[in-house]
């Protein structure tokens, strides 16, 4: 789960993505399974689209690009629960929720967005990344070895690429093992935000007091972990102060959860339904980096994120008012035939792959280098060490009903 999971739940539990044509296109059943011809018909038809509540909708992969720069379209936290309360939905959920989280980097705009986020990449580098690798091998090990014990089938999600993220993420930070499934269980419960707003807050209450301790404890006892290396920036320029280091732990341990999942999931879907790309993945192994990135943007885990206008913003001969929420479509342009050439092809070898799915600019997602990492290993050690693995027979996919997300609820395969 990461904070924008949660929050876009909030959103959508508000009603106010479903009073207008194409949200309820979006909302189908034919979209839920398959939306990218959806926004093929958005990028001919009208690719700056205004929904009749005032929404806009991005979907051309140039002018999402020109938006993920332009800092005129706001991440931050107040103007979002503004722009959202204008529209006259139930955002109780929504805004109680960015209130517990405070003004953590996700939630911010320059100055303030700069400034945390250099304190988080001195301590999130890619040196400190890459010297994960040797230990998520071993993660997935025991998660395939665990699983083959099991039978002869397994849900992928809930055998490999759910526990996996968590399991990484406690291991860079410095959780223990032995509080990991406690961590498991807020995690649980604050990624269901809409059902029961007190039982997460509660959730989120908790795990935030637990922070505390590990960033006391780390004072008092520094180790070679991400909390410990934050702590020490605050003895730097720029320190953050108690709140704001809480708030980016907590953000940076819950950030890429659930996308780390389903980049897996997804992944391994698109290969075990293109068996001539899979097979060009056994025979060539050292493929998987580059197959990553094109996975990535054959079928996004994240399909869209938010903005809104802190100023009137010209886009695509349309102009943005200020106030007004604005919906990136990171899937639609992955699939724009102006920049990828037959763009609804997989193609592990795609020559330059600039695809949006981890964003771009000044709020490029933090942790996508350690999605992609985890990735790579995971969906390289699964074809290698079951070469027999598919889809299991009389599967029947399904997909959460998050329009903005692009998730499979199983992945049911035999091997």
């Amino acid at each position: 789960m990461n904070l924008t999971d949660t929050t876009d739940e909030a959103r959508d539990s508000a009603g106010l993505a479903r009073s207008d044509d194409l949200a309820a296109a979006l909302l189908t059943p034919e979209a839920r399974r398959d939306p990218y011809p959806l926004y093929a018909r958005m990028r001919r038809e009208d690719p700056v689209h205004r929904s009749a509540q005032g929404i806009w909708y991005l979907t051309r992969y140039a002018d999402v690009e020109a938006a993920l720069g332009d800092l005129r379209l706001s991440n931050d936290r107040d103007r979002m629960t503004r722009a959202y309360s204008a529209l006259g939905g139930d955002l109780k959920a929504f805004s109680r929720l960015t209130d517990r989280l405070g003004r953590v980097m996700s939630n911010t705009d320059p100055p303030d967005h700069g400034r945390l986020r250099r304190l988080a990449n001195r301590a999130f580098t890619a040196r400190r990344v890459e010297a994960l690798r040797e230990g998520i091998q071993r993660i997935v090990d025991q998660l395939i070895d665990r699983a083959v014990q099991a039978g002869p089938s397994m849900d992928l999600l809930e055998a490999v690429a759910s526990p996996l993220p968590m399991s990484v993420v406690c291991e860079l930070f410095g959780i223990p093992a032995e509080d990991i499934p406690q961590v498991k269980s807020w995690f649980h419960r604050f990624g269901r935000l809409s059902e029961d707003i007190d039982k997460s807050e509660t959730a989120i209450e908790q795990y935030e007091e637990y922070l505390a301790r590990l960033v006391r404890q780390r004072r008092a006892d520094p180790g070679d972990d991400l909390i410990s290396a934050l702590v020490a920036t605050q003895a730097q320029d720029d320190r953050l102060t108690d709140s704001e280091l809480l708030a980016t732990c907590f953000v940076l341990i819950t950030a890429g959860d659930e996308t780390t999942t389903h980049l897996v999931g997804n992944g391994m879907l698109a290969l075990l339904r293109h068996p001539d790309q899979l097979a060009r993945l056994r025979a060539d192994p050292a493929l998987v980096r580059t197959a990553v990135d094109e996975l990535a943007r054959y079928d996004t885990p994240t399909q869209a994120i938010v903005r809104v206008a802190a100023e009137d913003v010209a886009i695509g001969g349309r102009t943005l008012r200020e106030g007004e929420l604005v919906y990136l479509f990171l899937a639609a342009t992955n699939r724009d035939p102006e920049r990828f050439e037959e763009p609804d092809r997989l193609d592990l070898t795609r020559p330059g792959n600039r695809n949006l799915s981890f964003g771009n600019g000044p709020h490029f997602c933090l942790g996508g280098p350690l999605a992609k990492l985890q990735a790579e290993v995971a969906v390289g050690t699964l074809i290698r060490r079951l070469p027999h693995l598919r889809l299991a027979e009389g599967a029947v996919l399904d997909w959460r009903p998050n329009p903005l997300q692009r998730r499979l609820t199983a992945l049911p395969l035999t091997y």
